[in-house]
């Protein structure tokens, strides 16, 4: 695990299981049709139990869906968190809007947490999964955007939960590398 910290925000990169993380928020990587389905997704609904389902079953009813970039907010179920914000990250296809879609889903996930006052929250690597995005590349557009939204949103924590010790080093690599006020407090 490494801890930093940017303004008022400690910032943690770590390996683990995002339904165990002890914060206000979770974030899924969903798909559009918020149906549930592998991954994140499947252990968040696996997890969580029926409740998140129902209540993206009137999502869906009233939205029909989620468009990629953008996100919902569900109650946590029987999870720690206690609400999950849905977004759908683009499925990568190597044009330009790629990465404008990504950085849209940390946005959009972002903006939800702050207008539910929710004051720590964790984040997976969204769409380098069952959706191809190079983590390599995915990587410092996730770290960049959240760290640029730090000065708009006022959050206690924000932690990066990765799947494997592979997407964890990434995103040490890309966190130590000289960001404007962002202070390592506990390295790994």
């Amino acid at each position: 695990m490494m801890k930093l910290q940017q303004h008022n925000t400690v910032i943690i990169a770590e390996v683990g299981d995002i339904t165990k993380q002890a914060v206000e928020g979770i974030v899924n990587a969903a798909n559009s049709q918020l149906a549930g389905g592998g991954g994140v997704d499947g252990t968040i609904h696996n997890q969580g139990g029926p409740l998140i389902m129902r209540e993206l079953d009137v999502i869906r009813r009233e939205r029909g869906g989620c468009p990629t970039g953008e996100a919902v907010i569900t109650t946590g179920g029987q999870l720690k968190a206690r609400y999950v914000i849905h977004t759908v990250g683009p499925i990568y296809s190597g044009r330009d809007d790629d990465a404008e879609l990504l950085a849209a889903c940390y946005h959009s996930s972002l903006k939800l947490a702050q207008a539910y006052n929710l004051k720590s929250l964790a984040f997976p690597s969204i769409s380098t999964g069952t959706y191809r995005y190079p983590i390599e590349q995915a990587a410092p557009i996730a770290i960049d955007t959240v760290l640029t939204s730090l000065s708009d949103y006022d959050f206690t924590e924000i932690r990066f939960v990765l799947f494997s010790r592979r997407d964890y080093e990434i995103y040490k690599t890309i966190l130590t590398q000289e960001r404007a006020g962002l202070i390592v407090i506990q390295p790994d």
